[in-house]
């Protein structure tokens, strides 16, 4: 094939490029509209009550769909993010949403928050989970990110224990493969002297820091985030962080992965105060105070054995009402208005001293 002929292809596909992408942005604007359109209609039939924009399991249903009908090139998981962000910038034409998250900027936390909502929303980073319940409770902010389970580390204790005080909802989950990596501000590692990070996130790199750094002292800090901004300020250190921790804070990555456990992912949850309606692909989670007797677990989990709805998670907590009195915190597939879900939350309400609902929500995309 000549030059010219080459030449004369490459000029044809940019020009169908830039035809596609003038057809692009008209259909994006075209969305956009509607989307001004439908928030007009959720205003007119309020009848004076609290509009919510944001429906979860709509959203859920949209990205299952797009991701059905994807045939490629491009792969499910970016087909999903590009159309999460087209969701998120239509509802920022809505209405704007605060999320608080678990911060500071550069945690995992922050990523997640992006996954679940994209980047049309205000991201208010708070210091302790506490904070993220109380700003929701106080309607200061929409909704509320925070981490609930590690598949290396376990649960994440404090945020359960504040649904035993708390009245917020579970409005949804996301899941995020945890990579950690080692930064300094200088780009070289011939000078580290200490190595921070949060005492979790040291914990999952153990053994690649024995191996590589056995000598370097470990300094724990109150997040990845944090560390990297520690580091930001003393050439001789080093923190391990996520990606994103290293664009905020300008430092050069030496060491990509380290993390002990590959598939090391963290499951965060989302809490809002509205209840979301079924995505056709849900979750529950409860939580149940029960009888301090012999035969009380056994009472709990026999429905849902008998009925046939798999449980996703099942953990103890010491119920604050007395000494050695405990709850059972239980995530389980399927969604609260399905007729199966009320049947056994029904028999498990007759042995129960209570059952507490948290919310059911779409499952996490994977």
């Amino acid at each position: 094939m000549s030059k010219k002929a080459k030449k004369t292809g490459l000029s044809d596909l940019r020009e169908r490029i830039d035809q596609l992408d003038e057809e692009i942005l008209d259909r994006l604007n075209e969305r956009a509209s509607r989307a001004v359109e439908v928030a007009e209609v959720k205003l007119r039939e309020s009848d004076g009550e609290a509009t919510v924009f944001y429906r979860p399991e709509r959203e859920a249903q949209v990205l299952r769909r797009m991701r059905e009908l994807n045939e490629g090139p491009l792969t499910d998981e970016k087909i999903s993010r590009i159309y999460r962000e087209v969701m998120s910038a239509c509802l920022a034409l809505e209405e704007p949403l605060k999320i608080a998250y678990l911060g500071p900027e550069g945690t995992f936390t922050q990523m997640a928050t992006q996954e679940q909502f994209g980047d049309s929303v205000v991201g208010i980073p708070l210091v302790t989970v506490d904070d993220v319940f109380r700003e929701v409770t106080s309607e200061n902010c929409n909704y509320g990110v925070v981490p609930v389970e590690n598949s290396s580390e376990g649960v994440i204790s404090h945020t359960l224990d504040n649904f035993l005080s708390s009245n917020l909802r579970i409005c949804g989950e996301v899941e995020i493969r945890v990579h950690h990596h080692l930064m300094t501000s200088s780009g070289s590692d011939s000078e580290i002297k200490r190595i921070y990070s949060h005492q979790q996130t040291l914990g999952q790199c153990r053994r690649w820091l024995n191996g590589h750094y056995p000598n370097v002292p470990q300094l724990t800090a109150t997040s990845n985030a944090e560390a990297a901004r520690r580091i930001a300020e003393e050439p001789d250190a080093a923190a391990i962080a996520g990606e994103i921790a290293a664009d905020i804070y300008d430092l050069k990555i030496i060491s990509r992965q380290i993390e002990d456990e590959h598939d090391n992912t963290t499951r965060f949850i989302v809490v809002g105060r509205d209840e979301v309606g079924p995505s056709g692909n849900d979750k529950t989670s409860i939580v149940v105070y029960t009888h301090n007797q012999p035969g009380a677990l056994y009472k709990l989990l026999e429905p849902f054995h008998r009925h046939g709805v798999s449980l996703t998670s099942i953990e103890t907590r010491p119920s604050r009402t007395g000494m050695w009195s405990y709850v059972f915190f239980i995530d389980f597939e399927g969604h609260h208005s399905d007729e199966l879900i009320q049947t056994v939350l029904g028999e498990i309400d007759k042995d129960a001293l209570e059952v507490k609902m948290l919310g059911s929500y779409p499952r996490a995309l994977t």
